[in-house]
């Protein structure tokens, strides 16, 4: 069943059971009940990324409190998405684009990763973590993905299980179609690889390319900032070899 986006959309932490309350927190509460300005009995879409999405009534038990109630379940919980998402961390407002769109986009997992040229940090792992919930409110998505907290690049190639194949976006080959290559992928654990404002150093590019579970792939001629460069090479990947079924 498709997305309904006429529906206000809320994720919740709570287990979502048939007529089984769930009171909203400080933060809803304000929102619901200052913001959008929901009366007793209205309704909403309510997820918790586990039990699939349900129709929820609006109730006030007392002014300082909000029950959401679960009335009918309006989409069932899909499988989680198992492509792993790595990134180098960018400035602040760029970094949120590019979590949203993976979010969008069915990653499955956020992995911050630390390179040599990363020019952008995560100082707060809880606000990540919020814009991926916004997101995924915003997008209709069920699954929400993990936020890991931020690793080396060389740490992370360590200790990697070499079962999940890294696909990550070289621009040293510009003029190759990256099609091609990611038909050679058989593997069906996959991770996307991409790299800070300054793109990866010529060692990063050589240990990356010196390990056998990791494929290289263009992203065409052009110079791509590096919050489009992630979204072309999701859609290329999911295109490729995405999870159509």
């Amino acid at each position: 069943m498709r997305a309904n986006f006429r529906m206000q959309r809320l994720f919740v932490v709570s287990d979502i059971r048939a007529n089984a309350g769930i009171e909203a927190d400080r933060d809803q509460f304000n929102y619901l009940a200052n913001v959008l300005r929901m009366e007793d009995g209205a309704e909403l879409l309510i997820f918790n990324g586990r039990d699939g999405e349900w129709k929820a009534r609006v109730s006030f038990p007392s002014r300082k409190h909000i029950l959401l109630t679960p009335v009918e379940e309006t989409r069932a919980q899909p499988a989680p998405s198992d492509l792993h998402y790595l990134f180098a961390p960018l400035k602040v407002g760029r970094l949120d684009y590019l979590v949203q769109k993976a979010v969008e986009m069915g990653a499955g997992l956020l992995q911050p990763v630390m390179t040599q040229h990363v020019q952008g940090k995560i100082t707060n792992l809880d606000k990540l973590k919020a814009n991926v919930i916004e997101a995924a409110e915003q997008c209709g998505i069920l699954g929400v993905p993990d936020v890991a907290e931020p690793v080396k690049l060389a740490d992370l190639l360590t200790r990697w299980p070499k079962e999940r194949r890294i696909i990550y976006c070289d621009e040293g080959d510009a003029g190759q179609n990256p099609l091609p290559l990611l038909a050679e992928v058989k593997e069906k654990h996959l991770a996307l690889l991409v790299g800070p404002e300054g793109g990866f150093s010529e060692e990063e590019r050589m240990l990356l390319r010196g390990l056998d579970f990791v494929t290289a792939i263009p992203l065409g001629p052009r110079i791509l900032r590096a919050d489009t460069a992630a979204v072309a090479a999701m859609a290329v990947i999911q295109a490729a070899i995405g999870d159509w079924n």
